[in-house]
């Protein structure tokens, strides 16, 4: 489809999508919204494709969250309508958590308020070290209800993320990475290599077997202990039986590097 809110470019096994909203500090609104979910969708269907990397465009913000100025459910006129709106919001959640490929975000500049929800439903998150990450929507007489689904599940420090969403606070550096919701934080020098070198690692991998594990991984980890490790258990057996697990096994005894099916 042709985009007007985002880029989406797919290289090298790597499908690149960009929020293209620079002067509004690439802030959600309903089309933003609709087109992330299309590119997502886009990116699971093509088998050129191995994982999604999902940017800002500038320096400034990867996402300020929603755009408060309209064009989503805080513009709407009517009461079913903000319901409505809202519910695109969840569809893409829900469509990043479904998708069989990793999902790499690159925060480029600030992650606030919705746009931290959307960061932190990525699988693996870079970000520059000046970029403020928080939840602002306190001081607007808002709170931030749908995005605490991905931050919960993201966080290590419940108590501490309890105080940045009632007081609004941000944080930056290295305290992102102790709270559990990024994996490094790098220099701006540093951030495009940084992002670069774990796409193409990813890339690297058996597109069929990231497949399985990314959707097993989202599966077990609301499922009681029992229920998941007989969930996993069958899991491993299907991994097994696949044409990418044998080829996997076969050249590492041959000590050669593999040649994915994606099978």
């Amino acid at each position: 489809m042709a985009y007007e809110t985002i880029l989406y470019e797919a290289k090298d096994r790597v499908a690149r999508v960009t929020i293209n909203r620079p002067d509004k500090r690439n802030a959600l609104n309903t089309s933003v919204i609709a087109e992330l979910t299309a590119a997502f969708r886009a990116a699971d269907a093509d088998p050129a494709v191995s994982v999604v990397v999902l940017t800002g465009a500038g320096e400034k913000a990867f996402c300020a969250g929603a755009d408060l100025g309209g064009g989503g459910m805080i513009g709407a006129q009517t009461v079913y309508e903000r319901h409505e709106s809202g519910r695109n919001f969840l569809e893409l959640f829900r469509t990043m958590r479904e998708i069989g490929k990793p999902i790499v975000c690159a925060a480029n500049g600030h992650v606030l308020a919705g746009g931290l929800g959307l960061a932190l439903a990525c699988d693996v998150l870079v970000a520059v070290d000046e970029a403020d990450f928080g939840t602002p929507e306190i001081n607007v007489g808002l709170f931030p209800y749908v995005i605490m689904a991905t931050i919960v599940r993201s966080s290590t420090n419940r108590r501490r993320v309890l105080e940045l969403l009632f007081t609004g606070d941000k944080i930056k550096g290295q305290e992102v990475v102790d709270l559990g919701w990024a994996n490094r934080v790098v220099p701006r020098a540093q951030f495009a290599t940084a992002v670069d070198e774990i796409a193409k690692k990813l890339a690297s991998k058996s597109p069929a077997i990231l497949r399985l594990g990314r959707r097993a991984w989202v599966t077990m980890s609301d499922m009681p202990f029992d229920q998941a490790i007989e969930y996993l258990q069958g899991m491993l057996t299907v991994t097994t039986l696949t044409e990418d697990a044998a080829e996997g096994i076969g050249s590492f005894l041959e000590k050669r590097p593999p040649q994915w099916k994606g099978k």
